[in-house]
Formats: structure tokens, sequence, C-alpha cells
């Protein structure tokens, strides 16, 4: 049995799930709301204000999406409930960040400024408070908000690819808590040359 299948889903108060035909879910809760189509083939059911899936047969592929549907409709739970956010940083000597409208307006070292336009239901921000510098370079926090987690990742992911972290200096755009694996610079001459 699917370890992560099996658990029911417990739904807190003010979430409401619907279970349309097709297994098309819908889930309100303070924050908003997500619709998504899963798998027909797995069995939803709710009682007891949980939600329960199971599947019809021990085929392999029941099998993977057992435990994919039920995480996927907990993480829909979850981001009406709370919403998911990314943190980013810009970092390098010249890099900025701001929000202009809804759109991010990223100076990374480019000769024209890359204008990124998140998705709908997705929110930039970038941190004015938390700026800081670090080995002489400034750092802009850029958060990513939204209610679908997919959404989030991906508009983060997007963001990151506008300037990866280079291995050098450290220059570009990472997630806050990634690690960088930093790469010596050219070794000097030893001894002079007459």
């Amino acid at each position: 049995m699917s370890r992560v299948g099996q658990q029911p889903i417990q739904l807190p108060p003010g979430v409401e799930v619907k279970i349309g035909d097709g297994n098309v879910v819908t889930v309100k809760g303070p924050k908003g709301q997500l619709t998504q189509a899963l798998p027909r083939d797995m069995i939803l059911k709710q009682e007891d204000g949980c939600i329960v899936v199971s599947r019809p047969s021990n085929a392999k592929q029941h099998k993977s999406l057992h435990g994919l549907t039920r995480t996927l409709i907990a993480n829909m739970v979850m981001g009406v409930l709370q919403g998911y956010q990314k943190q980013l940083e810009v970092k390098g000597v010249g890099y900025r960040a701001e929000v202009k409208g809804r759109s991010l307006v990223l100076r990374v070292g480019f000769s024209h400024p890359v204008t990124y336009e998140p998705p709908p239901g997705v929110e930039v921000e970038v941190d004015t408070s938390r700026q800081r510098l670090e080995d002489n370079m400034p750092v802009f926090p850029v958060i990513v908000r939204g209610i679908d987690k997919q959404a989030v990742g991906q508009a983060a992911a997007e963001i990151r690819r506008v300037r990866k972290v280079e291995p050098y200096r450290g220059k570009g755009i990472r997630y806050r808590e990634e690690r960088v694996r930093r790469k010596p610079g050219k070794a000097g001459k030893i001894g002079g040359v007459a």
C-alpha cells in the first residue's frame, strides 16, 4: 500500500471540497479557490470531515497515482488555507530587483532590464526592509506568493532562470536556502618574471 495515499486528508474549518464528475476537485478556502482535474481511476470519498483516496486495483499505474492524487488534494487544501511562498535572492554588484505594477523588473548584468510577468494568482514582492550586503555585494530578497503550489514553484524557477548563479563570484539569482558550490579563480603566477 502507498503510505502517503492511504492517509486521510483532514479538512480544517473554513475549507470546502467538492468532488465533481470525472474527479474534478474544487477546494474553497479563506485565500481563494482552486480547481484541478485528478486521475479518473482514483476513488475519492468525502466522509467525516476527511477526504479519503483509494485505488481500484494494485496495478503499477494505480499504485503510482494513489500517493500523487492524495498529495495534490492536500496541497490544494493547504494552498487555500495558508498559501505558499518561495524566497529568492538577487545578488551582485549593480544587480537590482523592483516591482512595477504586477511585474518584476530585474537588472542583472544585461544591457537591458528584464521584465517578468507573473501568471494569474501569483504575486511577486521585493522585500526592501531585508536588503543587505554579502561579500561586498548587495542582496535583494524576492518573495513569490500564491495559493497554487505548482504555479508558485514554476514562477520562482522562471525568475531564477533569468540569471543563474555563476560559481566564481556567486553573482546571480538563487533560492534563499540554495548552496552554491564556489570554484577558485585563476591561480596567480608563483615567483616573478625578471
